[in-house]
C-alpha cells in the first residue's frame, strides 16, 4: 500500500505546479527560450511547429504582461526574454521593455508557426538558425518534457523514439492510473501523511489571488464580476454553487486576459487547476475545514482530474475542465461532505452524465464562462450525491461502475471526437485568416 500512496504523491508533484499564462503558448514561449539559449547568438531564420491541439488552444489567448494575443507573440517573447530553467513560469520575468521588444519584433519579422503533421496532443518543434550556429528543440507529451536538445549539430538530449517503439514501451510501461479503482485511490489520499501533501494548499491562495483580481474589476467577458455585482443587488443569491461560478468564473477571466499571476496548474492545465482548486475553497468557505482536510480534498481532486485524462487523452477534442477538472472538484466536496465512496463514485458519474459532450474550441476569454458551468456542476453533482442521488448504471455512456463511465467517456473524447477536433481547428483557422 505504501507503494500506491508514493506513486500517488509522485502524481500530484509532478502534475500539480505554477503556471504564469495558458499552458500552451507558455510551453511554446519555454520550447523557443531554450532553443534561444542553446543558438547563443542572434537569430536569422526560425520554424516553429506545434500539434493541431496546441495550435488550437494557444491561437485566441491572452499573454501575461502584452496586449497582444496567441502564439506568435508566445515565440517572440520566449526568444527576447524567456528563462527556460523557470519552467512553465517562464515569461514570469520578462521587463516591460523586453516585453515591447518582442512586440516589435513580431511586427518587424515574419513568425513562422503552423500546425505539425502529428497526432500527439501536446508537441513543439523550435528549429532556429543563426549566422553561425544552429539548434533545435522538441517537448513531447508534457508542456515542460523536453524529449530533443541539439546544439550547433551537438545532441545534448534524445529521448524521441520511433512510433512503434513507442507504442510498445507505452504497453510494457506500468501506470498506475490504468488499474487503481477510485476506492483504492481515497482510501490511499486518506491515509497520506499531511506534510507529503501540504503544498497542495499553495494552490488554494495562488488561485484565490487570480479570481480576486477578476472579482475586482471587469475583466475577459467579465463573468465572475457580473455574477458577483448580480449577488450584490440580489439578483443571484449567495449560495454555494453561485459561489464557486463566481470565482472559478472570475480567475478564469483575469487569466485567459494575460494577467501577470500564477495559477496552480493541475494536468498541465491553469484553468484544470483553477477548476479542481476553486470549487472545494468555495464550499470550505461555507463549511470551513481543516488544512489536512482541505489538503487531502485536493489531492482526490487532482489525481481523479488526472484519471480522467489518462483516459481522455491530454489535450482533446472536449473540454478538460467541464469533463476531467470538474470530475475531480465534484469528487473532493463529496468527500469533504461525507466521505462516504458510493456518493464520491456517484458525484463523479453525475458529471459524466451531464458535461461529457462540452466541446473544446482553444483557450480564450470565453472558457470562463465554461468553467463557471464546470463548477457549477461540480457542486451541483455532490450536492445531489450526498442525498444519494446518482445517475443509474447503464444510463447513457454512464456504465456499471465509476471506472466504467470513465473509460466510456475518454473512449468518446479520445476517438469518437477525432473528427470533431479537425472540425473546431479548421473552423478557428479559417476565422484567424480572415482577421
Amino acid at each position: 500500500m505504501r507503494d500506491v500512496r508514493k506513486q500517488l504523491v509522485d502524481i500530484l508533484v509532478a502534475e500539480v505546479k505554477p503556471a504564469l499564462g495558458c499552458t500552451e503558448p507558455v510551453a511554446v514561449a519555454l520550447a523557443c527560450a531554450k532553443a534561444k539559449e542553446l543558438l547563443g547568438e542572434d537569430i536569422v531564420k526560425h520554424n516553429v511547429l506545434v500539434s493541431p491541439n496546441v495550435y488550437k488552444n494557444g491561437m485566441c489567448v491572452g499573454i501575461p504582461g502584452t496586449d497582444r494575443l496567441g502564439l506568435k507573440i508566445s515565440v517572440a517573447l520566449g526568444f527576447i526574454g524567456g528563462h527556460s530553467e523557470n519552467g512553465l513560469r517562464v515569461l514570469e520575468t520578462l521587463t516591460e521593455e523586453e516585453v515591447k521588444a518582442a512586440e516589435q519584433y513580431i511586427d518587424t519579422n515574419q513568425i513562422s508557426i503552423s500546425p505539425a503533421e502529428t497526432k500527439e496532443k501536446v508537441y513543439i518543434e523550435v528549429t532556429l538558425q543563426g549566422a553561425t550556429k544552429t539548434s533545435k528543440v522538441v517537448i513531447r507529451t508534457k508542456h515542460d518534457n523536453f524529449v530533443y536538445l541539439e546544439s550547433n549539430g551537438e545532441i545534448l538530449l534524445n529521448e524521441e523514439v520511433k512510433e512503434e517503439v513507442a507504442i510498445t514501451t507505452t504497453e510494457e510501461k506500468e501506470n498506475i492510473l490504468d488499474t487503481i479503482t477510485i476506492k483504492e485511490l481515497v482510501e490511499n489520499i486518506e491515509n497520506l501523511d499531511f506534510k507529503e501533501i501540504e503544498f497542495l494548499l499553495e494552490g488554494i491562495s495562488m488561485n484565490e489571488e487570480m479570481a480576486n483580481y477578476g472579482l475586482n474589476q471587469k475583466i475577459g467577458v467579465g463573468v465572475g464580476y457580473g455574477m458577483k455585482k448580480s449577488m450584490e443587488n440580489g439578483l443571484l443569491g449567495d449560495d454555494i454553487i453561485n459561489s464557486a461560478m463566481m470565482i472559478t468564473a472570475a480567475a478564469s477571466d483575469a487569466r485567459m486576459a494575460g494577467v501577470k499571476l500564477p495559477v496552480m496548474s493541475s494536468n498541465g492545465s491553469g484553468n484544470h487547476g483553477i477548476t479542481a482548486i476553486l470549487p472545494i475553497v468555495a464550499y470550505s468557505k461555507k463549511f470551513p475545514q481543516t488544512d489536512e482536510k482541505l489538503a487531502k480534498s485536493l489531492a482526490i481532486s487532482h489525481l481523479v482530474t488526472a484519471y480522467v485524462k489518462n483516459f481522455t487523452g491530454r489535450l482533446s477534442a472536449v473540454c478538460g475542465c467541464g469533463v476531467a477538472a470538474s470530475t475531480g472538484a465534484t469528487a473532493g466536496i463529496s468527500w469533504l461532505m461525507s466521505g462516504d465512496i458510493r456518493q464520491v463514485e456517484g458525484a463523479m458519474e453525475n458529471i459524466v452524465a451531464s458535461l461529457s459532450g462540452m466541446i473544446c474550441d482553444g483557450a480564450k476569454s470565453g472558457c470562463a464562462l465554461k468553467l463557471a458551468s464546470a463548477a457549477s456542476a461540480a457542486v451541483q453533482s455532490a450536492i445531489i450525491a450526498n442525498q444519494d442521488c446518482f445517475v443509474p448504471p447503464l444510463n447513457g455512456i454512464v456504465g456499471t461502475s465509476v471506472e466504467q463511465s470513465i473509460q466510456n467517456l475518454g473512449r468518446v473524447s479520445d476517438k469518437g471526437m477525432s473528427v470533431t477536433d479537425e472540425v473546431i481547428i479548421n473552423v478557428m483557422d479559417d476565422m484567424n485568416k480572415v482577421k
